[in-house]
């Protein structure tokens, strides 16, 4: 698998919104172990982040911005942002990683975190080992790099997906579409979110697990506020969410882009899958 280049931006863009970032985050005085722990990612997620490997989403921008008290258009390289703003959620352009992050992700998903070795990435990569071990310390850095990037486009898009819907029910159904739909178009980034959790060590296992688990609560809290209104009829609908959202993170272990469902009318079949789920009205 070689993962396709994105135009909307470019190696350029990225290291040039890395060198703003560190400069801006050198002029308040905070090391990079500081700056990673307070926007809530890993010290080498970050460090990736600052030397242009890997992009940053538009809500972790605004937070840097806070955080160094500067402005954000200032921060954002030549391109714009390339994840999912508010009405653009449905929209999947080809994934663009860095070179040793699509190593990683070739390498996790056809052998397992643990069956992969930094040899093995750097293969898949077109590096050498040390070329790898340049900017990236170690495969547990990669693996909790690529979770982030994961979570990162995922909550985006979830909010936006939620921000369209009219009531509880619209925005359940919006949720669904749109977990459906990433985890197709991004179903390497899905498997292993769902697949290598166990091998994250602390703290970031936690941090991750989190950010994970604020999904899941977008999906409760709608299927919830629709029980109390009577729009929904599921008994227990805490329980009935946590279905629903398992059934689309399950996507990756079996959908192909080869098979005969699109992940369009996948996204369609599973919105009317789990409707019936929380016994929404038709």
């Amino acid at each position: 698998m070689r993962l396709a280049v994105n135009d909307q931006e470019t190696a350029a863009d990225r290291a040039e919104t890395g060198r703003r970032l560190r400069a801006a985050r050198r002029a308040t005085g905070l090391t990079l172990r500081d700056a990673a722990r307070s926007l809530g990612v890993s010290t080498g997620t970050w460090s990736a982040v600052e030397n242009g490997h890997t992009r940053i989403g538009e809500e972790r921008l605004h937070a840097a911005a806070r955080l160094f008290r500067t402005d954000p258009d200032g921060l954002r390289g030549a391109a714009g942002p390339v994840s999912a703003p508010a009405g653009t959620w449905r929209d999947f352009p080809p994934l663009r990683l860095a070179p040793p992050l699509a190593g990683a992700l070739d390498a996790f998903v056809e052998l397992g975190y643990h069956g992969a070795s930094i040899r093995d990435i750097a293969a898949r990569a077109e590096l050498s080992v040390p070329g790898v071990y340049h900017h990236w310390p170690s495969k547990q850095h990669l693996l909790v790099a690529l979770l982030d990037l994961t979570m990162d486009d995922l909550t985006e898009r979830a909010r936006a997906a939620r921000a369209e819907g009219d009531g509880p029910v619209e925005r359940f159904a919006r949720l669904v579409e749109c977990l459906a739909l990433f985890h197709t178009h991004r179903r390497e980034l899905g498997f292993i979110g769902a697949s290598e959790m166990r091998s994250v060590d602390e703290p970031d296992r936690s941090r991750i697990a989190a950010a994970r688990q604020d999904v899941q609560r977008m999906v409760d809290d709608e299927v919830i506020e629709g029980r109390r209104r009577g729009l929904l009829a599921a008994p227990r609908p805490r329980e009935a969410a946590r279905a629903v959202v398992t059934m689309c993170t399950a996507l990756p272990q079996w959908w192909s882009p080869a098979g005969p469902l699109t992940p369009e009318t996948l996204a369609e079949q599973y919105v009317g899958f789990a409707a019936d789920i929380v016994r929404a009205g038709r």
